[in-house]
């Protein structure tokens, strides 16, 4: 996967997040368990871009 596409994907899981917290507040949150799920795939996301910039950094010096 490219950056650009983690990069959006990211987003996407960020904004639907945004929307399970706003559904929870309210009181009509369907599937709670969602959103640990993609609290957790966000943090998969940002593990990986993570772990690529250190290696081209390391690649560089």
């Amino acid at each position: 996967m490219r950056l650009e596409d983690r990069a959006k994907l990211l987003n996407d899981l960020r904004s639907e997040l945004l929307k399970l917290q706003t559904q929870r507040e309210r009181g009509t949150l369907d599937n709670p368990g969602r959103v640990r799920a993609i609290r957790r795939a966000i943090a998969r996301i940002l593990t990986i871009i993570n772990e690529e910039t250190k290696k081209e950094n390391k690649a560089g010096k």
